[in-house]
């Protein structure tokens, strides 16, 4: 009998096939799996990471709570076209913090993954408040409340509570600063010592041109203007050029 004679007597037979397929289903599944139990990050680190700051935290819940994710994605793709249009392809480490993470299925809009610093704040805030005003073909609707909305923050400590809960490095010293570390990096004006010692890297001004009040604009431009800006791409690009 031969080999595709087998074959055959297992396909034809749907007990065999069900445990053959089983069986190769655990095989493959254990040969996958097992290995990530002895490693302890399968995650590269990269110089320049760090937690989100509260106020860019606050930017983030706002960009999902309006849906922006499903129109935008944050995951650049390590095709040609992709980083020739949105720089350099996304490291997974720039992820490590997302809860959940931001990657995205579907492009109405352009990646966001490295928009932070392409355009100015003033940009942004008229790019929500009326999209077609900046980008005439722009079928994003019109997010002019985030200017007139005041930001809940009162449980803002909770919220880093929560994520350092499930992984991300928030301090006690964080945690127990984050209203007022979130009220500092909205205001040029306020003591920002301990903030940025907290935080690397980090923007302090007055996002949406309203220093009267900390609104939900600020913190939606606060997360815009950090995306793609912690982690020097340069050595990755100086590595690549030499292959």
């Amino acid at each position: 009998m031969s080999i595709l004679d087998k074959h055959g007597k297992i396909e034809r037979n749907l007990t065999l096939l069900f445990v053959g397929s089983l069986l190769a289903v655990m095989i493959g599944g254990i040969v996958e799996i097992a290995p990530l139990f002895y490693v302890k990050n399968t995650i590269e680190k990269v110089e320049g990471m760090r937690p989100y700051t509260p106020l860019e935290l606050a930017g983030r819940d706002i960009y999902i709570r309006e849906g922006c994710y499903l129109c935008h994605s944050q995951m650049i793709r390590p095709f040609r076209d992709e980083v020739e249009r949105y720089g350099h392809y996304s490291l997974a480490a720039e992820s490590m913090y997302d809860h959940p993470f931001q990657w995205g299925s579907k492009r109405t809009g352009p990646d966001l993954a490295r928009v932070g610093g392409r355009y100015s704040d003033d940009w942004h805030v008229q790019h929500l408040i009326d999209p077609q005003s900046v980008v005439p073909e722009s079928i994003m609707p019109k997010y002019s409340f985030l200017a007139t909305t005041p930001l809940a923050k009162k449980n803002i400590s909770a919220h880093l509570s929560a994520n350092a809960a499930v992984g991300v490095p928030y301090s006690e010293a964080m945690v127990i600063n984050a209203l007022p570390d979130l009220e500092a990096q909205a205001d040029p004006d306020a003591d920002t010592s301990g903030l940025e010692e907290r935080y690397a890297k980090i923007s302090i001004r007055d996002f949406d041109g309203n220093p009267k009040v900390v609104s939900e604009m600020d913190a939606l431009v606060a997360y815009l203007q950090m995306l793609g800006t912690l982690v020097d791409l340069k050595a990755y690009q100086q590595n690549e050029n030499l292959r």
